[in-house]
């Protein structure tokens, strides 16, 4: 039997020496606090290894999942002060064709 690279005739030693300092009223006591304690870690390295599982698995299913590509719709550039005042004078096809009609032409003019 070999524990944490101690064997059996060490741990004898240990129980005994374990046994004088505390007592034998006490010696229960600390075994359990102990195995609570060794429980404890089991459970939570256990804890940590599932969820550690779980993440590898949920990454590598994102791994293999295809790639898909989608285009967005390229947003409508805010007008700047320019362009804004360009709008604003440029004048209709209607509103062109009676303002051409008012001026008289140099061919007109000149009769």
């Amino acid at each position: 039997m070999n524990v944490f690279g101690i064997g059996l005739p060490e741990m004898a030693v240990i129980l005994v020496l374990a046994l004088l300092i505390f007592g034998p009223k006490k010696l229960p006591e600390i075994g359990r606090s102990l195995g609570k304690a060794i429980r404890g870690f089991q459970e939570a390295s256990k804890e940590f290894e599932t969820e550690f599982k779980r993440e590898a698995e949920q990454l590598e299913q994102v791994v293999k999942q295809p790639m898909e590509a989608t285009l967005e719709k390229p947003a409508q550039p805010a007008l700047t002060a320019a362009e804004t005042e360009v709008a604003e004078t440029t004048v209709t096809a209607e509103e062109a064709n009676s303002k051409a009609e008012a001026v008289p032409t140099s061919n007109e003019a000149g009769s």
